[in-house]
């Protein structure tokens, strides 16, 4: 039940973030709806697809996609009244992020998947439907610049991972690895974590 929860709430979290990328662009109500709702079941539908499941998971389940489909709705509304709407989008984001990593991670491994697959997924559903928002918005994908992105989703996979391992079926394991993902993302946009420089790549300069 608590991975459903907080799938449903991650769901929520990034519709909303579709609808915030693009409020600035005059596009209708349908069309956010739309957006939010691609970017908030993007990456779980990768990874179904990917692990050649039966039935994608909001098909089985229409509650993800009624969740997905209301929130954005919530979100064209709402969104209009709030001033720091960057704000809002890089916090959004970042607890999206940590729900679907966390939350696929751990379904992966109930599945019965080694942890080098869960780990893989967690990732993948983490940043997939981010990077599919930001490309239909034409923003710049958050997991493509210096500042921690993808860092903390691999990191919460492996700690989620090991968690599962080591004290398995514990209550709050889920809640930790969450915490752990979301914190770090709060110090990347609040503190500026960026990687040191010689683990960024550097290109040439030509004279």
């Amino acid at each position: 039940m608590t991975l459903y929860i907080l799938g449903m709430i991650g769901i929520a979290a990034f519709a909303i973030t579709g609808v915030i990328s693009s409020g600035k662009k005059g596009m209708d109500l349908f069309s956010l709806v739309f957006l939010g709702m691609v970017t908030s079941l993007g990456g779980g539908t990768i990874r179904d697809v990917i692990l050649s499941m039966e039935t994608v998971y909001w098909v089985k389940d229409t509650s993800y996609l009624w969740v997905a489909a209301l929130s954005s709705m919530f979100a064209f509304f709402a969104v209009r009244v709030i001033e720091n709407r960057e704000g809002l989008f890089n916090y959004a984001d970042s607890f999206g992020l940590a729900l679907f990593t966390v939350v696929a991670t751990e379904r992966v491994l109930l599945y019965g998947f080694s942890p080098t697959i869960a780990i893989t997924m967690g990732i993948i559903t983490g940043i997939a439907g981010g990077m599919i928002r930001d490309i239909l918005s034409h923003r710049p994908p958050l997991v493509l610049g210096k500042e921690f992105y993808a860092t903390p989703a691999f990191l919460g996979a492996c700690f989620i991972a090991a968690l599962e391992s080591v004290i398995p079926d514990h209550e709050f394991n889920a809640i930790y690895a969450v915490s752990l993902i979301f914190i770090l993302r709060v110090l990347a946009i609040r503190k500026g974590l960026y990687y040191p420089n010689w683990l960024l790549y550097q290109k040439k300069r030509h004279d």
